[in-house]
């Protein structure tokens, strides 16, 4: 029988942030330089702001956010031309992790997926653009589903789609309060810091070693 697998985006497919500080990998580093938008102001009056409280759970878009704030911000450019940005200097794949999704989709018995807090702009940016639709099934994200991670109606959502299991769902993500969350609602849950939490896992490493 296949086996559920599935794989959160930033901190594990995607070197970003990471619920382990000293594993985060900036994105807006030089976003002052390049956009003229103070990166902290950023976080602090759009991402903790609109942006966790309405665009990552689909209530408002990404573009609509960004067109009400950033004058606020001191940006007179083009939303588009700023989301453009974002999803640039957002998009660094952890490719070693890949490689072994890549090894484990050959192996036949998996079936894999994604799980992730995302808007829709950068899910359909992963999906298609960085080519994550070649190695996954589907890709269940907050503002399709309406919640984020950890909240039961979640798990619920992506159980309602991919149908009774004969074992439980494996999971692999960065943040202590997801892992939690997962190992409440029956799934096996592996807290992610480095590709070895992933090649090193028993059910991982047999279907490694057979291809």
């Amino acid at each position: 029988m296949t086996r559920a697998v599935f794989f959160d985006v930033d901190g594990v497919l995607v070197h970003g942030y990471h619920a382990n500080p000293t594993r985060i990998r900036a994105w807006d580093t030089n976003m002052l330089a390049d956009m003229g938008i103070d990166p902290d102001k950023f976080r602090q009056d759009f991402v903790f702001d609109i942006f966790i409280k309405k665009v990552i759970i689909g209530e408002t878009s990404l573009i609509e956010a960004l067109e009400r704030r950033l004058p606020a911000l001191g940006y007179r450019g083009s939303p588009m031309a700023f989301a453009q940005y974002w999803l640039t200097m957002d998009s660094v794949l952890n490719q070693p992790l890949l490689d072994i999704v890549r090894r484990l989709k050959q192996s036949g018995d998996c079936r894999l997926y994604i799980a992730t807090n995302q808007e829709h702009l950068r899910a359909s940016w992963l999906w298609g653009h960085l080519g994550l639709s070649e190695l996954f099934e589907d890709i269940f994200y907050s503002a399709r589903i309406g919640v984020q991670k950890p909240d039961r109606k979640y798990f619920d959502f992506i159980e309602h789609r991919i149908g009774p299991q004969s074992e439980a769902p494996l999971f692999f993500d960065d943040s202590p309060r997801v892992i939690a969350g997962a190992l409440a609602h029956g799934w096996e849950a592996v807290q992610f810091e480095t590709v070895d939490d992933c090649a090193n896992h028993p059910w991982i490493a047999k279907r490694l070693s057979c291809n």
